[in-house]
Formats: C-alpha cells, sequence, structure tokens
C-alpha cells in the first residue's frame, strides 16, 4: 500500500484523499498480490456467455456467493457445458474488476466437484503406487496355463459372476470355481474385497484369482481404486486378474494385478484354456505321435534289413568264395602283367637292333659320301654364282670408269697440256707463259709445242 498511497494527492489539512480508481486499483493489486490460486467448490448460477467466449457466472454455497470469470482460451479446455446448479470445483486467482469494483475470481481451471475429485484421488493414488513399483512388470507373476481351481472374488447376485462362469464352462469345464462373495460398491466394499483376496490367499485352494464387477461410473467403480483393494492385490500370493467394469475403465486395482482383462468375460477367457483349441492340440499330437512312432517302426525295420544284410556279408563261406575269387582274379592279372612285360622287352630288343643297324660302319660311310657329293655339287654351284656376280660387277665398273677416264674425254677433241720441265697441268690462261714449252697429251698420243702469245677470252 506504501508505493499506491505515494501517489495520492494531497489537499489542505494533511489529508490524503483516493480517487475511486485508485482505490480499487490498490485493491485489486492487494488481492492479487496476497492470494495464490486457490482451489474453491460451489454450485454454478447466473452462467452466461456472450459472443465473445468468455464465461461469466456467479459460486455459490448455501451461505454465500462470488462472481467469476472464465476466459475464452481456458474455457475452450472444459469437458462439460457450464449450466445453473452444476456443481463444480474450480482453480482461481482471487482479485477485483476495477470498473466496478466487483469482488471476484478469475476461473482458470474448473472441473464438475464429483467425478473431478475422485479423479483427482485417483491419479494422486496412482502416481504414487507408480512411484512405490507396485505397476513393475518384473513383480507380476505368470498365469497358470491349465487352473484346477479358479477363484472369483465379485458380487455374488451380479451379471459378471453369470458371465465368467459361463465362459469357464464353456472353455474348460474341467475347472473348479471357488466364488468368494463380496459387495462390489458401497460403504465399507474396499476393505471387504480386500479381506476377501487375503482369505483366498491364506485358504490356498486356487491356482487363480479373479476379481471382478460389472461396468458403471467412477463412483460405482471406486472401491476398485481404494488403496487397501491395491495393497492387498499387491501381496497376494496367487496370480491375480483384474475384469472391472468395461474395456474403456481403468481401476488402480486393474494396474496392480498381474494381469488386466478388459471385462469379467475376459477375465474368464484368460485363465482358463479353450478346451475346444485343447482337444485339437491333443489331436494333433496325437497325429505326430503317430507319425513320429511309424518313422521309428520304419527305421528301426530299415535298420534291421542292414543288419541282416551285413550278417550275410560277414559270412564266412562268402567270405572264402571272396577269396577263391580274388586268387583267380591276381593269377589273370598276373598272367596280363607276364604278356604284357615280355611284349615290352620285345619292342625294346628291336629298337636297339634298330638304333645299331642306323649306327653300323657302312651306314655311316654311305651317309657321308651322300654327304660329300652333296657339299661339292653346293660347293661349284656356288662357285660359279659367285665368279658370275664378280664378272657382273666388274664390267660394271669398267664401264663407270669408261665413263669417267680423261681419255673417253680426249677422244672428243679436248687435250691436256702440262709444262714440259716440270709436268705440270697447265688448267688456265694466267698459268701459262709466253714462250712456254708445253705438251699436249691427246687421244692418240702427245705433241710439244710453244706457246707464242695468250688470248683473250672474247678473241677466241
Amino acid at each position: 500500500m506504501a508505493s499506491t498511497q505515494d501517489s495520492f494527492e494531497l489537499e489542505s489539512g494533511g489529508r490524503r484523499v483516493l480517487s475511486v480508481s485508485q482505490l480499487n486499483r490498490a485493491a485489486h493489486d492487494l488481492l492479487e498480490g496476497g492470494f495464490p490460486l486457490i482451489w474453491v467448490e460451489g454450485e454454478l448460477s447466473n452462467v452466461s456467455r456472450p459472443g465473445s467466449g468468455h464465461v461469466y457466472f456467479s459460486l455459490k454455497d448455501s451461505a454465500a456467493q462470488v462472481r467469476c470469470a472464465l476466459f475464452r482460451n481456458r474455457a475452450l479446455g472444459l469437458r462439460f457445458k457450464p449450466a445453473d446448479g452444476v456443481h463444480v470445483l474450480v482453480h482461481a486467482r482471487v482479485s477485483l474488476y476495477e470498473a466496478r469494483g466487483d469482488f471476484q475470481l478469475i476461473i482458470e481451471h474448473m472441473e464438475e466437484a464429483g467425478h473431478g475429485a475422485l479423479q483427482r484421488a485417483f491419479e494422486e493414488l496412482k502416481l504414487k503406487l507408480a512411484k512405490a513399483g507396485w505397476f513393475d512388470a518384473a513383480r507380476k507373476q505368470p498365469l497358470p496355463a491349465m487352473p484346477r481351481s479358479i477363484g472369483v472374488v465379485t458380487s455374488p447376485s451380479g451379471a459378471a459372476l453369470r458371465d465368467i462362469l459361463s465362459v469357464i464352462r464353456r472353455r474348460f469345464a474341467l475347472a473348479r470355481v471357488i466364488v468368494y462373495p463380496v459387495p462390489v460398491q458401497g460403504e465399507g466394499s474396499a476393505q471387504k474385497i480386500a479381506d476377501m483376496i487375503r482369505t483366498a490367499g491364506k485358504r490356498a485352494e486356487c491356482d487363480v484369482l479373479i476379481v471382478a464387477r460389472g461396468g458403471g461410473s467412477l463412483e460405482d467403480l471406486w472401491s476398485f481404486n481404494e488403496e487397501v483393494v491395491a495393497r492387498a492385490i499387491f501381496e497376494s500370493q496367487i496370480p491375480v486378474v483384474s475384469g472391472v467394469g468395461h474395456e474403456i475403465d481403468f481401476t488402480i486395482a486393474d494396474f496392480v494385478a498381474d494381469v488386466r482383462a478388459p471385462t469379467p468375460t475376459g477375465a474368464a477367457e484368460l485363465v482358463t484354456p479353450d478346451s475346444s483349441a485343447w482337444l485339437r492340440n491333443l489331436e494333433q499330437t496325437r497325429r505326430q505321435l503317430l507319425q513320429l512312432l511309424s518313422a521309428l517302426i520304419a527305421g528301426m525295420r530299415e535298420r534291421l534289413d542292414w543288419c541282416l544284410a551285413r550278417l550275410q556279408h560277414l559270412h564266412p563261406a562268402r567270405l572264402v568264395r571272396e577269396r577263391f575269387q580274388r586268387l583267380d582274379e591276381l593269377e589273370m592279372r598276373l598272367r596280363q602283367a607276364l604278356r604284357a612285360l615280355l611284349f615290352s622287352r620285345q619292342a625294346s630288343l628291336q629298337a636297339l637292333q634298330s638304333r645299331l643297324h642306323q649306327h653300323s660302319p657302312a651306314q655311316v660311310l654311305a651317309l657321308l659320301s651322300n654327304r660329300c657329293r652333296s657339299d661339292a655339287q653346293r660347293l661349284a654351284y656356288a662357285a660359279r654364282q659367285y665368279l658370275t656376280s664378280r664378272e657382273h660387277r666388274l664390267m660394271m665398273a669398267a664401264r663407270g670408269l669408261e665413263t669417267m677416264s680423261p681419255l673417253a674425254t680426249l677422244g672428243r677433241g679436248y687435250a691436256i697440256l702440262t709444262d714440259a720441265d716440270s709436268g705440270t697441268v697447265i688448267a688456265s690462261v694466267q698459268a701459262a707463259r709466253q714462250g712456254q714449252r708445253v705438251h699436249a697429251r691427246l687421244s692418240d698420243g702427245r705433241l710439244s709445242a710453244r706457246i707464242e702469245s695468250k688470248l683473250k677470252p672474247e678473241e677466241h
């Protein structure tokens, strides 16, 4: 309030005066800051729902009432339709509507009071027992495959018992059924159910125990949501099948039981084998045994036949006959081997004689004589070929030499001049001297001459 009072206007005389809006604001802040979220139970009245989607109503009991506002985003999550006279439980914030100064509750969650309270208690117990490990699959007991005695904890006058007995008679009439009668709803029924489960355990006269009742509302099934029943099922040494209500109904007993069935009928089907299926299995087993015995007998007969055949195979007379036959076979093989050896030695002797004949001196001399005649013919032929080749090459060289010979040039009217004293060839006019004696070589001889004068090329 101090922060709010700081903004109050001060009038003459030192009095602090609040405006209405300041007062309502201060009250609003005080209420919302001073109260946490609270649970309130009451009856709906004056319910209105304008086009905005918000819901406005009063929550009352026999002595008082309070206005409430449930805004659209919270109203969308409601599981029922608010109406006058409905008993509800709300989770709300305490507030003040400043515009009119109305004290009100801002609703965060709303549920029907009876069902909601039970559902909340159900969830709390379920969470508690789950944390304690009562629902763990590791502690659950398996059901017997063929129970001799089946216990049923239920109302003796309910339809659930009739359904269970009908299923057991149909599926497995050999099983003995022991009914442990209890009330399944009402004051003290939970304790009686728990006591009867313990009684069945102490008597130990049944192999499996069905805890069941027919369908109903959450209130009708509540006895099976009590912790005392859950504890009795948890401590039972006999496997327990829970068949409470319809398929959509779940109770604490369902979670604690070793097996949960959707209905009492389903529980009876779970604990009993199908006799027709067992008969079919027995018939199939009988046929399989007959097949196995037939196969075993056939195998033994085959084994016996084999032993008889082996005995005959090992008989002394048969062994003697086999030894004589073996002796005859060896004798034949020995004769064949001797004939083959003799034939092989004869073939080797013929081969040696042939080789000796091939290496006799007459044969060698005849071979060498033939080789000498052949070599002489080849040598004469090679000499002729060589001489012919050399003659041809000589003719070609002579023709080339004749073509390149200076004599051939001289024969065409040319001459070679040499100095008469030194014999040096005079190859140009400048090399000649006037009065010089020279020799002129022609094709058919030589001439001696003296150079009288040297002519220029244009004077030729």
